[in-house]
C-alpha cells in the first residue's frame, strides 16, 4: 500500500466554494458494495434510502472562531493564530503563521470580537505553538470561522459552514457530512423510523492535511478529543444486539466508535484522545453505513472510506463522480456506502 494509490485528478472548478442551498439540495451518490454499484439521488431522497431500525450517528461539534488576527507590539508586523485545543482557560496549542515570528516570550496583541488579547508565545514544537493569553475567552465569538484554504471564494454566512445540530465550539474544522441536514429532513427522518443519536469528536486541522509519507501506516494522525455519552452508548449497543444498522455520517463518527470499540471491545460511555487512523486493510466492526463527502487526494480520509468499501470500487466512483460534475470536498456534494 502506498500513498500515491490514493491520488486522483480534480478538475479546480469541481471543488465547491459556495453550500448548496438549501442544504439538502445537494447530490448523493450512493454506492452498493455488495452489488458493487453506484447510483445518483439527493442528499433530501436519504429517508427512502436507509430502512427503517437504522440508528444515525452524528458528529454535534461546532466549528470555534478559532483564527486570529493580530501583531506584534514592537514592530506592528501581522500574525495570525488558528486554535486548535485548549490546554486550560487561557493557555491553548495554536497554528501560527508566520512561523519564524514564534519566538518563546514574544508578545503578541490579537484584535477580537471582545476587543485586544494580549498573548505571549509559551513554547513551540514542530507543528504548534502553543500561547499564554492573558485571560480566558469564548472560542465559538473570538475570533473568525476558519474555512479550510480551498475555500477562496465564499463570503456568506459563516453558519452554513456549521451542522445545524451543532452544540459546543471545541472544533477547527466541520465534521462536513452533517452539513447537508436541514430540520425538516431530519424530521422526516424521526417519522420513518431511523432515529438519531450524537457523539463528538473535536475535529483538529491535522484530520484534513494529505499524506506526505510514501507509505500511509507510518503517517501520525494528530491526537483529537472524543466523547461518547451514555445515551449514544446504549443506542448504538441497543441497535447492534437488535440487528439494525449504525449509519455514521461523516468519517469522524466512524473513527469515535471505532476507536472506542477498539479501546473497550465494546461501545461504552467515553471520553479520552484518539489517533485511530483507519486504513484498507483494517476490518471497521461497529459501523454499517456510511454518509460521507469526497475528500482530498491522499488524504486518510479518502483512505478511510477505501477501508470501508473496498479502494478499487470507491476510486471508480470518485471518477464517476468526477465525469459527473459532482462538487467536491466541504461544502460539496455527499455519498452514502451502504453494504
Amino acid at each position: 500500500m502506498r500513498t500515491s494509490d490514493f491520488d486522483f485528478d480534480l478538475p479546480a472548478e469541481l471543488i465547491a466554494q459556495q453550500p448548496a442551498e438549501p442544504r439538502d439540495s445537494a447530490r448523493l451518490m450512493v454506492l452498493r458494495r455488495a452489488a458493487r454499484s453506484i447510483e445518483h439521488h439527493h442528499f433530501r431522497d436519504l429517508p427512502e434510502l436507509l430502512s427503517r431500525g437504522d440508528l444515525l450517528v452524528v458528529n454535534d461539534t461546532r466549528v470555534m472562531a478559532a483564527r486570529l488576527y493580530g501583531q506584534r507590539p514592537d514592530t506592528g508586523g501581522s500574525v495570525e493564530a488558528l486554535l486548535v485545543r485548549p490546554f486550560s482557560d487561557t493557555r491553548w496549542e495554536v497554528l501560527f503563521r508566520p512561523g519564524r515570528q514564534a519566538t518563546i516570550g514574544r508578545r503578541l496583541s490579537f484584535e477580537t470580537a471582545a476587543g485586544p488579547l494580549g498573548a505571549v508565545v509559551e513554547s513551540r514544537n514542530d507543528d504548534t505553538v502553543a500561547l499564554e493569553f492573558d485571560h480566558p475567552f469564548d472560542p465559538a465569538t473570538v475570533g473568525q470561522v476558519p474555512l479550510p484554504p480551498y475555500i477562496r471564494d465564499y463570503h456568506g454566512d459563516a453558519e452554513r459552514y456549521q451542522t445545524i445540530y451543532s452544540r459546543d465550539a471545541r472544533s477547527a474544522a466541520a465534521p462536513t457530512a452533517g452539513l447537508h441536514f436541514t430540520p425538516a429532513l431530519l424530521e422526516r427522518l424521526s417519522a420513518c423510523g431511523i432515529p438519531r443519536t450524537a457523539v463528538t469528536l473535536e475535529v483538529g486541522p491535522g484530520t484534513f492535511r494529505p499524506v506526505s509519507v510514501d507509505d500511509p501506516r507510518e503517517h501520525d494522525l494528530h491526537a483529537e478529543h472524543v466523547t461518547v455519552p451514555i445515551a449514544a452508548a446504549e443506542a448504538v449497543a441497543s441497535a447492534k444486539r437488535e440487528g439494525r444498522r449504525v449509519v455514521a455520517v461523516g468519517t469522524t463518527v466512524v473513527r469515535t466508535l471505532e476507536h472506542v470499540r477498539a479501546e473497550r471491545g465494546e461501545v461504552t460511555a467515553y471520553e479520552g484522545w484518539t489517533k485511530l487512523k483507519i486504513l484498507p486493510g483494517d476490518t471497521v466492526r461497529v459501523v454499517d453505513v456510511l454518509v460521507t463527502n469526497f475528500h482530498l487526494p491522499k488524504s486518510t480520509l479518502l483512505m478511510l472510506v477505501c477501508a470501508f468499501a473496498g479502494t478499487d470500487f470507491v476510486l471508480h466512483a470518485y471518477r464517476e463522480a468526477v465525469k459527473e460534475g459532482y462538487r467536491f470536498y466541504s461544502f460539496g456534494d455527499a455519498m452514502l456506502v451502504l453494504p
